[in-house]
C-alpha cells in the first residue's frame, strides 16, 4: 500500500486517479487542482483527501504530477525545496513533450517516470506509455503497472521511441473518431438514422481493435478475409486506396511526430 498523490485532476489526471484507487496497491490518496472544487468532488468520489501542491510532495511515496506542459516550470519551482529535503518520491510526469532529461532539471534527483496516457483511459480502454529515468527500479515499474492497470495497456518503451508511439496513441483517438464519423455520414447519406450509424461505427471500430489486439494478427490479413471476392468490401477498399486513404493516414502520424508534442 503506497500512498499517492495528484497534482492536478483534468481529464487525463483524474482518470488515471480513478484508475488507482481501484489497484490493490494503492493506500492513501491525496489529490489537489488549480480549482480547488474540482479536486473536492473527485476526493468525494474515491474516498481520497485535498491538499495543497507542497503537502501532496511533502506526503507521497508516489507523485503524478498531471498538469499541462506549460504549468510544469511553475509547478515544479513551488515544490522543488520539498522534494530535495526528502529521501526519496517517486514522481510520474504526464506532461506531453517534457523529456526526462527536462524533468530532471525541473524537478531534482528523485527518480522520475515520464508517461503518456491516451484519452481512451477514461474508459478505461486506454494506453499508457512510459520510460524510466535514473534510480527507478524494476519495484517502481511493477507498482505503476498496478496502479494504471484499470485504465487500461501499460507499456514501456525506450524514451527516443515515445515521440514515434505518441503519433500513434495519443493523437490516433482523434483520427479514428473522423473515421467513425466518416463512416456515419456515409451510412446517414445511405439512408440509417444517425444515432444508430455513429453506434454501429464504433462498435466496428471497438471489435475489429479487440480483434487485432487478442489474435496478433496482421491487419492486412483481416482486412483480406473481409474481402470477398467480388463483393462490396472490396470495392470500398479499392475506393479507399484511390482517394490515398493509407498514405494519407500515415503523413498525419509523421506531421504529429515532427511537431514533436
Amino acid at each position: 500500500m503506497v500512498k499517492l498523490a495528484f497534482i492536478g485532476t483534468g481529464n487525463m489526471g483524474s482518470a488515471l486517479a480513478r484508475a488507482a484507487a481501484k489497484s490493490p496497491d494503492r493506500g492513501e490518496l491525496l489529490l489537489t487542482n488549480r480549482s480547488p472544487e474540482k479536486a473536492r468532488r473527485l476526493a468525494e468520489e474515491l474516498g481520497a483527501a485535498c491538499c495543497s501542491n507542497r503537502e501532496a510532495a511533502r506526503r507521497a511515496e508516489l507523485l503524478f504530477l498531471a498538469v499541462k506542459p506549460q504549468m510544469l516550470a511553475d509547478v515544479a519551482a513551488e515544490i522543488r525545496d520539498v522534494l530535495d529535503g526528502r529521501e526519496r518520491v517517486l514522481v510520474v510526469s504526464m506532461a506531453a513533450g517534457k523529456d526526462l532529461k527536462t524533468l530532471r532539471a525541473l524537478l531534482g534527483n528523485q527518480p522520475i517516470i515520464r508517461i503518456m496516457p491516451n484519452i481512451p483511459v477514461c474508459a478505461g480502454e486506454g494506453l499508457t506509455l512510459f520510460c524510466a529515468g535514473e534510480g527507478v527500479t524494476e519495484e517502481d515499474k511493477r507498482l505503476l503497472r498496478s496502479l494504471l492497470a484499470p485504465s487500461g495497456m501499460v507499456e514501456e518503451l525506450d524514451e527516443k521511441q515515445m515521440d514515434a508511439a505518441t503519433g500513434v496513441s495519443g493523437c490516433g483517438p482523434a483520427y479514428a473518431a473522423m473515421f467513425v464519423e466518416a463512416l456515419a455520414d456515409g451510412a446517414v447519406a445511405c439512408g440509417l438514422p444517425r444515432r444508430e450509424a455513429l453506434l454501429y461505427a464504433a462498435q466496428m471500430l471497438r471489435g475489429t481493435a479487440a480483434m487485432l489486439v487478442q489474435s496478433a494478427e496482421h491487419p492486412g490479413a483481416l482486412k483480406d478475409r473481409v474481402c470477398s471476392p467480388g463483393g462490396s468490401t472490396i470495392q470500398g477498399v479499392r475506393v479507399l486506396e484511390q482517394r490515398a486513404f493509407r498514405a494519407a493516414v500515415t503523413d498525419a502520424v509523421i506531421a504529429a511526430f515532427e511537431k514533436k508534442f
